[in-house]
Formats: C-alpha cells, structure tokens, sequence
C-alpha cells in the first residue's frame, strides 16, 4: 500500500465528508472558491458572512485536502484544490454549491469583487502620473535586460574590450552568462573590480592585458571558450593608433559567426578632448569604419548613428557617436541567413 505524500491531507472518510459537506454556507464557499482564488474578506463579503465565521469554515475545508491557502502578506487566498473535484461527492457538492450561488447572486458577483483589487492600483497610478518624468536609465534597468536576454540566440561569452571602470558591464552582465572585461591599465581595472563587487557580478572575470596577449588567451582557456559570442569596445577604437589592427584583434577574440559592436565617435572638430581623454583620432567616417571592418576581415558591416539623447553627459556628449557592428566569418547560421536574403534581393 503506497503511503501518501506527507504534504497533502489525508482524505476523510465518507460520514466525514458527507458531514462537512452538508453545510450550505461551506457548499457555497466551494462553489466560489472554484472560480477564481479569492481573498477570506472577499469571500466574506460574497458570503455576506463575517470573516472568523469564513476563516473557520475554510480551516475546515482545508484539512480535508478540499481547498488550498496560499498566503500573500496578510491575505490568504484560498482555492479548490486541484485534484478535489475527482472524488464524485465534492463534485455533487460543487454543483449544488454552484446552484446555490446562482440563486443569490453571488456567482455572478465574483468578477466585481476581483476587479475592485485595482481600485487602489488605478488610484496609485493615477496620483504619480502627475510628477516628473525621470530622464536616464531607471535603477532597475538590469532586470529589463535579463527579460531581454533570451532573444539573443547565442550569448554564452562577451568580451568587453577597454573596460575602463566597467560601465558596460552593467548591460552585459544581465545579459551574458560569462563577461571577460580586458584593460591593459591596472588603475582602470581597480576602479572596474570596485564596480564588479558592489553590483555583484559573479559572472564577470577582469583581465590585465593586452588584447592579443597571453593572460586574454589564458583567460578565454579556463573559461572553455575558444570566441566569444560578441565582442564589445566601447569609446576605444580613437584611441588606437592603428585602429584597423585594434580591430583586427579584437575580431581574433570572437568566435567564426561571432559579433563585433564597435561604440565610437563620429568626425567633429572638438580638439578639447585630445586633452581630457587622450583622443588620437576626432572620430570616424562611416565609410572609414566599414573599410576597417574588411581589413580586419569582418562581414556584413554597418553603421548606425547614435541618437544624441543617448550619448550621456559626459564632455564627449557633444560629438556624434557611431555604432559599427559586423561579424566574423564562419559557418553561423545568422551569417547564412544574411547571405540568403542577400541573394534573394538580388535575384529580384
């Protein structure tokens, strides 16, 4: 004889059940309980009962295993139990229920009195649309990314080049299962592990190096990557004296179909930030950016203007910004799929 699961009530025997069972108000309580998780005070006021005398019935109901309470804070909710309607006497005691409800009303009541929980909602909501709106990212913005996470197909590794303090890890690190933030300046990774360890970013590993030396390739080793999904440089390529081999290295970090997003500036005139930020280029065409891109052997190159909203308010957020982002060849299926439509377009 199989024992039963020490969560779940033992079933009464039959009197038992035909007792607790031939109280109308408990037959009653049943039937609305079987239509939506409701609250004791909701059932109360349904039941036109006072709620001890409703929370006593329902402790009933409860420990013959006929209904479930599920507490929220002070409400509990309580529910037919899913499997309750098997036994053939609960289901001649739900439709009696039911037809005892239909008669006073308080069926067709169930719906006002679950909408009536919105009422504070709507009243919260409609007393705050009146203040100001907040510009900038919201606190939670790492949690609107983890909802986002899944649409990215592949996103086991990102490689976030130049680092500097680790800004960028705030959108990768929701995001990516494993982040490798490179910077070859010990100072800027100091400030970066600061970050890392007040936002708690257990998937993030910190690298001092260069792009091509040994500690990234040891680095990329322990993690069992041989590329990573998507290399990301933020505000670094101006920096580079041979930006085409800056990219190239950086595209040697991706894996064959993997990503290459490249942040940068624009052309402008603002010599200020050679001084500020040690700038060795005023920004970039974005023909010039797509002719580093094939040098560096990336496909399917393009570049987006940044809106100027987006650009922060740092002293570079009058400058243009541009986003290069391009692929490195290999046998992907995005990469496929680009090509496929390519050769539909140009068939018609």
């Amino acid at each position: 004889m199989e024992s039963q699961p020490t969560n779940t009530p033992a079933t009464p025997a039959r009197w038992e059940l035909y007792r607790l069972l031939s109280e109308p108000l408990r037959l009653r309580l049943l039937a609305l309980a079987s239509v939506d998780a409701l609250a004791v005070g909701e059932l109360a006021e349904l039941l036109g009962e006072l709620q001890p005398n409703v929370s006593r019935h329902v402790a009933a109901l409860r420990q013959a295993g006929l209904v479930q309470v599920r507490r929220h804070g002070t409400w509990a909710l309580v529910r037919v139990a899913t499997d309750g309607a098997i036994d053939p006497v609960v289901e001649d005691a739900l439709r009696t229920g039911r037809s005892l409800c239909d008669k006073d009303g308080s069926l067709a009541r169930v719906a006002d009195v679950v909408g009536a929980r919105e009422r504070s909602t709507r009243e919260f909501f409609a007393r705050t649309a009146k203040g100001a709106v907040t510009v900038g990212p919201p606190p939670e913005l790492a949690a609107y990314l983890l909802a986002l996470a899944p649409l990215i197909e592949r996103r086991a590794l990102a490689v976030d080049v130049g680092t500097g303090d680790g800004r960028l890890l705030e959108i990768l690190a929701p995001v990516f299962q494993k982040v490798l933030a490179i910077d070859r300046a010990g100072a800027q990774l100091a400030m970066c592990a600061e970050r890392v360890l007040q936002r708690g970013f257990s998937n993030v590993e910190l690298v001092e190096g260069e792009l091509d030396g040994v500690e990234v390739k040891r680095a990329l080793k322990c993690l069992g990557q041989t590329g990573a999904d998507v290399v990301f440089a933020s505000r670094v390529l101006h920096h580079a004296p041979r930006p085409t081999d800056t990219l190239r290295r950086m595209a040697a970090l991706a894996r064959p179909g993997g990503a290459v997003m490249v942040l940068d500036y624009g052309p402008h005139e603002d010599e200020a930030l050679r001084a500020q930020q040690a700038d060795l280029w005023l920004g970039f065409e974005a023909d010039e950016l797509r002719r580093f891109a094939r040098e560096a052997a990336l496909e399917h190159a393009t570049v987006v203007e940044v809106p100027a909203a987006w650009r922060g308010n740092g002293p570079d957020r009058a400058v243009p910004w541009t986003l290069l982002s391009a692929r490195v060849a290999g046998d992907d299926r995005w990469t496929k799929g680009v090509a496929s439509a390519a050769k539909k377009e140009k068939r018609r």
